[in-house]
């Protein structure tokens, strides 16, 4: 072993406390770059792999009653690898143990054989076989949530009649990976499942025999979908076809996309805080090592080391402290991203996993984190290299200082000399003073990045289950019934007020720029669904016109007073151009209302009613769900109660999570800077510490020195965390916005709060450490050490 190298390791040991805080800021971006690209890419990885195996379609299409003999011109168009003709209609499930009715979609499968598009993973049992009444397969999310297995039995409302039916598999399908009920926010695995049926059985049981309503395409690579969706559209539109679309308005695929694009972004948001942090901390160490070891480097140039040799052992420093923080990093990423895997495995439902050990995973972590820390050096190695010897062995002269304020300092006569002592340490450095509060500061930001969300979502489910959606519940009908429906629900058990909607589907536009949405009928008067402006305030719908969410207004490109054209998909794509009348609020999907009547005279085919929302007494919910469980017009029940709480439960697991994670990494960003920080002040200033215990102040005064530099710094950061935090946070806000769902852009001033006093806690955790140092202060040992 080289001298050099032998000093490296005495560096190392003597160092360790600064070394380990500097290695900890780079481990965290490490491990975040790990995590993030990790993750991102065995989310990605399993979806593909779980799409190309069981050929999920790439184009849908849905229709009235279709014949099947279309099947053979549907194959036909240029670009079509091969399509499955379908019966798909939601149902009504009664569980046994469950008082609500749960919802459901069943869908047809072959009789034989597997289907040519979208293919069921059999997890266990076997699929159910055409000749034997009332056998399914149903999706494991369900299953599990019910300790179903092959043999299982449950009763289900199928076209208005009740069915026992014996469960024969458990599968899981590319289609329904995030599987979501009608009304739902999130997930609820106990009152959505997924049931698939041979066709034989779905033709008897609707009366599709011979017909589909559903069509699932897959198309060849590099195939042109837009005329595949047009040729599509011409052969449906005479059976009452929607409209096709692709994986975009999949709802399954859409949540998987919208996940994937935030990791995505979070691995390249994140990682570069703490590298940046990073290598400003080594650039603080470097610095004050090399002016420390001046002679030692002065003596090594008079021995014969040259610049490069001396210049390459303190990069050997740099790049031993990043190996330690690329070690740590790796370590805890990859354990913690297999834990995030696992949580998305369960959150979707894959039935495999694939997590990604691609070692260039690693390589760019590790070249990134060094990359980062050699920036940071390469001030402090220059000098070394451009340090003649004989200079070298010669102390440095003395700073050059000014006084303050052009010698007109009687305003700070008001400070002890101590504070005024302080204080002016740092404004004669002030670039490295604000680089650390700006570090500091960083911590602050991620705090207040992280806690936004809370108060985000709790003004997200104030508006959604309070202003807007106030009923109780929501009952869908199979298809549209005539006003008379909302006498028959008003007269069901427990229901104290009722209010119908009707909805259709709808293509947007204006000019080029379209989207696919919800066109929603809302009774004028309505007080249990109420559309709200951006204010949060009641709007009544107008006699016409429409009322546009903010979201789909600013994708459109829509303002009051414009003709949105609107393509009404049920009604064989008649297009109307209808006006703008209110840019209103939402938070949920893309939807735009208008008054009933409106609506009622824009579709020209008469009052109908898509459902009604209901106001429930209390004390008869149950005798309200079994009267829903024997009545064949009603498709599904969506209760906000229960929507409400599965939301805000599935919310508050994955936030808690969120939040743990980046309070440690506050901590850590904050500790290493305060840490070091102090210890530079400490070697920097010891001897005239030591010189002021010597004169007489004591402990306690000589250590107010170093804590008003450390909270001057912690203050200013204040400030400047809240300012960049609020920024990192309307980026989240921005990022996450998609035609699924929105937050709100909300931050109360306790969330600030919370996140300075986190901070300021760890901050003063690593001045008192460094404070003990000065109460063991060496007086003599230090005082006869040269400047």
């Amino acid at each position: 072993m080289s001298m050099l190298d032998r000093k490296l390791l005495r560096d190392l040991a003597r160092l360790w406390a600064q070394v380990l805080a500097i290695a900890l800021v780079m481990a965290c971006g490490v491990a975040t770059i790990v995590i993030a690209l990790g993750a991102y890419r065995s989310l990605e990885e399993t979806r593909s792999v779980f799409y190309d195996r069981y050929r999920f379609a790439d184009l849908f299409a849905g229709a009235t009653r279709a014949p099947l003999h279309l099947g053979e011109r549907l194959s036909g168009i240029d670009g079509v690898s091969g399509i499955e003709l379908r019966v798909v209609r939601p149902v009504l499930l009664d569980i046994a143990g469950m008082a609500e009715p749960a919802t459901g979609v069943a869908v047809s499968i072959p009789d034989r054989g597997e289907p040519v598009v979208n293919r069921l993973y059999l997890r266990i049992g076997r699929l159910p076989e055409p000749g034997r009444a009332g056998e399914v397969a149903v999706t494991e999310p369900f299953a599990l949530a019910h300790g179903m297995r092959p043999g299982s039995r449950f009763e289900a409302i199928l076209n208005g009649r009740k069915k026992t039916l014996t469960v024969t598999a458990i599968v899981l399908s590319p289609e329904y990976i995030y599987a979501m009920g009608p009304g739902d926010m999130v997930p609820d695995q106990r009152r959505f499942g997924v049931l698939f049926m041979p066709r034989s059985a779905m033709e008897g049981l609707f009366d599709m025999k011979g017909a589909f309503n559903d069509l699932a395409v897959r198309t060849q690579r590099g195939a042109n979908k837009t005329a595949i969706i047009e040729a599509v559209n011409a052969i449906l539109t005479p059976f009452g076809g929607t409209g096709a679309h692709d994986r975009d308005n999949q709802m399954s695929h859409a949540f998987l996309d919208n996940e994937l694009t935030q990791l995505r972004g979070m691995a390249i948001v994140i990682p570069p805080v703490f590298l940046f942090v990073s290598a400003f901390l080594v650039n603080m160490i470097l610095s004050r090592l090399i002016a420390l070891e001046r002679e030692q480097i002065g003596l090594l140039k008079a021995v014969g080391y040259g610049p490069v040799a001396i210049a390459w052992h303190y990069a050997k420093l740099t790049l031993v402290i990043a190996a330690i923080g690329v070690v740590i990093g790796a370590a805890a990423g990859n354990w913690t991203g297999r834990a995030m895997t696992r949580l998305y495995g369960e959150f979707f439902s894959f039935p495999f996993l694939i997590f990604r050990q691609s070692l260039d995973l690693y390589a760019i972590a590790a070249g990134a984190t060094s990359i980062a820390a050699l920036a940071g050096a390469a001030r402090a190695i220059l000098t070394v290299v451009a340090l003649p010897a004989a200079v070298a062995m010669q102390p440095p002269a003395p700073t050059r200082y000014r006084s303050l304020l052009a010698g007109k300092g009687g305003s700070l006569k008001m400070f002890s000399q101590l504070t005024i002592m302080a204080l002016r340490h740092l404004v004669r450095w002030p670039v490295r003073t604000l680089f650390t509060a700006f570090g500091t500061s960083l911590s602050v930001a991620l705090l207040v990045t992280a806690l936004f969300s809370t108060d985000s979502v709790d003004y997200m489910i104030d508006a959604v289950f309070f202003r807007a959606e106030r009923q109780d519940a929501t009952l869908s009908f199979a298809q549209g019934l005539s006003p008379r429906a909302l006498q028959a629900v008003s007269a069901m058990p427990g229901v104290m007020r009722a209010e119908p909607y009707r909805a259709t589907a709808a293509v947007l536009r204006n000019g080029t720029r379209s989207r696919r949405l919800a066109l929603v009928g809302v009774a004028r008067g309505a007080r249990l669904s109420r559309v709200l402006d951006v204010d949060l305030r009641a709007v009544e719908p107008p006699e016409a016109g429409l009322l546009v969410s903010d979201y789909a207004a600013k994708l459109l490109g829509l303002r009051i007073g414009d003709r949105a054209e609107v393509e009404l998909l049920e009604q064989a794509g008649r297009v109307e151009f209808v006006p703008v009348s209110a840019i209103v609020s939402s938070y949920v999907g893309l939807t735009v209302y208008m008054s009933s009547e409106a609506l009622d005279r824009l579709l020209a085919d008469g009052p109908r009613l898509s459902g009604v929302r209901v106001a429930l007494d209390p004390a008869r919910t149950d005798d309200l769900y079994a009267a829903v469980k024997q009545t064949p017009a009603v498709a599904s029940i969506a209760l906000q109660g229960v929507s409400r709480r599965r939301f805000r439960e599935t919310i508050e697991t994955n936030m808690s999570m969120m939040m743990t994670t980046y309070m440690i990494l506050a901590i850590i960003i904050t500790i290493g800077v305060i840490y070091n920080s102090a210890r530079i002040q400490l070697s920097e200033r010891a001897r005239e510490l030591a010189s002021l215990r010597v004169l007489g102040f004591t402990r306690a005064e000589v250590a107010s020195v170093m804590l008003i530099e450390l909270g001057a710094i912690v203050a200013v950061a204040q400030p400047l965390g809240w300012l960049f935090g609020y920024l990192f946070a309307w980026l989240v806000v921005a990022g996450f916005a998609t035609d699924l769902f929105r937050i709100p852009f909300v931050i109360n001033p306790s969330t600030f709060a919370v996140a300075s006093l986190v901070v300021l806690a760890a901050a003063a955790v690593s001045a008192l450490v460094v404070l003990r140092r000065v109460d063991r202060l060496d007086l003599v040992r230090v005082l006869k050490t040269r400047e």
